[in-house]
Formats: C-alpha cells, sequence, structure tokens
C-alpha cells in the first residue's frame, strides 16, 4: 500500500513505538507536541528553552513537561535554573509584538525600562524582557526592580551616565531565579540585604589592610560571601593575619578557606576562635598544617 504521508527531504524524527504508545493513552496535545520539538533537538535543550518556538506560555510549557516526566519520556528535572547563554528561548519577532499587544503590563515593563535605560530597546532586548517574565516566571514589577538593582550598580561602579546591557541584566535575572527571588517581597528584602553588604565593604577592605579602594567583581565576592556566613570584619582580619602569617601575603582563596573551616565549626566572632586555639588545660599547642592547632 502506498504511504499517504508527505515525506520531507530533511533529517527524520524517530518517534519509538512504546513512546507513541505512552503518548497516545494519556491524550495530551500539548505533551505530544513538547516531545516532537525536543526530538527534534535531539534531546539537547531543556524544555522551557522551546517557550519562544513553540509560542506557548510558560504555564503551559511546564504542564507539557510534568505530563512527560509522569509518562518518564524526561529525565529528572534539574534543580538548578539554566544559565542564559543557550538554554533561552529563541522568541521571534512575531512572538515579542503578539506579547506587547496583548499584555498592557508587559508594554508599561517595556516602557518603564526604556526610561530607566535611556533607550528605544530593540526586538531582541524586548525579547530578553520576555524571557524573564514568560520562561522564568518573573512578574514585571520584580523585573522592573532587577533593572533599578542593575542600573544602581554599573552607575556605583563606573559612574554616572553607564547603564547596563539587556545581557547584563539578563545574567542577573538567571541569579535571582536561582535564588528563589521571584516576588516583590523576595525582591525587596534581597535588595535591602545588598544595600546593607555594600555598605559595609570599606570595613572588610580595611580590615584586609586593602585601605579605601574598592573591591573587583572576584573579590566583591568573597567578601559577600564571608557576611552572609556571618563573619564581621574583626574576625575577617583574624583570617588575613593568619594567611598573611603562612603565605607572606594576602591570598583570598586561602583565607576564604580558613573562614570556610571556622563557619563550619560554629566560629565566628573573634571570641569564639580565640577561646577554640586556648589549649586545654596541661596541653601543648602544636601547629598541624594548615591553620588549626593539635594539642599534645
Amino acid at each position: 500500500m502506498a504511504s499517504i504521508l508527505i515525506h520531507t527531504a530533511e533529517e527524520p524524527v524517530t518517534l519509538t513505538a512504546q513512546a507513541a504508545k505512552r503518548l497516545l493513552e494519556r491524550g495530551d496535545g500539548d505533551a505530544a507536541l513538547l516531545y516532537l520539538a525536543l526530538l527534534r533537538h535531539h534531546g539537547s535543550v531543556q524544555p522551557r528553552s522551546l517557550a519562544g518556538e513553540l509560542r506557548w506560555e510558560r504555564s503551559r510549557i511546564e504542564a507539557a513537561e510534568s505530563v512527560l516526566r509522569e509518562l518518564r519520556l524526561l529525565a529528572p528535572a534539574a534543580e538548578d535554573v539554566p544559565e542564559p547563554a543557550d538554554e533561552r528561548p529563541d522568541y521571534q519577532r512575531e512572538d515579542i509584538a503578539r506579547r506587547l499587544e496583548s499584555s498592557e503590563e508587559f508594554r508599561m515593563l517595556t516602557a518603564e525600562v526604556e526610561k530607566k535605560l535611556g533607550k528605544r530597546l530593540t526586538t531582541p532586548d524586548v525579547g530578553v524582557l520576555l524571557g524573564l517574565n514568560d520562561y522564568l516566571g518573573l512578574p514585571a514589577d520584580v523585573i522592573f526592580l532587577l533593572v533599578n538593582h542593575c542600573v544602581e550598580r554599573i552607575t556605583r561602579k563606573y559612574g554616572a551616565g553607564r547603564r547596563p546591557t539587556l545581557r547584563q541584566i539578563e545574567k542577573e535575572g538567571y541569579a535571582w531565579a536561582r535564588r528563589g527571588i521571584d516576588t516583590q517581597r523576595a525582591a525587596v528584602e534581597y535588595l535591602k540585604k545588598y544595600t546593607e553588604r555594600q555598605g559595609a565593604i570599606p570595613q572588610y577592605m580595611r580590615a584586609l589592610g586593602l585601605g579605601d579602594r574598592m573591591p573587583v567583581a572576584s573579590e566583591e565576592k568573597y567578601l559577600a560571601a564571608w557576611q552572609e556566613m556571618g563573619f564581621p570584619p574583626e574576625t575577617v582580619a583574624l583570617a588575613c593575619d593568619k594567611t598573611v602569617l603562612k603565605c607572606h601575603e594576602l591570598k583570598w582563596a586561602y583565607c576564604n578557606g580558613i573562614l570556610k573551616r571556622w563557619h563550619e565549626a560554629g566560629l565566628h566572632t573573634p571570641e569564639d576562635v580565640q577561646r577554640a586555639d586556648r589549649p586545654p588545660a596541661g596541653k601543648a599547642p602544636v601547629r598541624d598544617t594548615g591553620d588549626a592547632w593539635k594539642y599534645v
């Protein structure tokens, strides 16, 4: 019997009989379409990165993804939000136009971001905002707080007149999503803590003997981590002293190792560290390799 299908010259997509059986028995058209789209990409992309290609809202693609996992046609979900490099949806001009036409909230967000950045957004720029809203699920008010945060951070670092790129805003948006900052309340709380950490940075830099200069990006990551672990500048100064005694200079990674060990031992204040270093009665301290004391 002759085939009633029209065959194209393109590479075929292979659907196993078992997968077809599961999809037909479930009767979920969205799950079947998503599965076909994943097969076309050889399973090399995350389901939600196909939101633009399928022209689906995030809620719709997540529902279809959930069905495929129930049918054991997808691997268990990864906990981390994907990086924006290759996994974000490829929104087309018509996708963006459709969202701008159908959502007043998104139109207002786009207009406010243009005002904040002082420029007219290009189609790819608006696509970034759509990805943050549609793919990551960040509400419009959270995205606007995100944009303001990025603008303030770049201005503080480079001076008035400099503005962040949409790529920088997108990268920070993914970081927010990984931290679960997806409500206005969570964003406000995070920004409050961020402001407090930034205000304390000069104290930490002076504790490290670095004067009043601003830290570079890699140094700022260490300072933020130490603050989050609960170390005051005085304890960081002690760790710095131990680092210099051992390495004859400040080595950030070595200092970080000392502080991580203190954190794991529950030692956060200078008094905590000094008590831990105090030898038990009748014992003489001997320095072990690294930064700990042994008593013999």
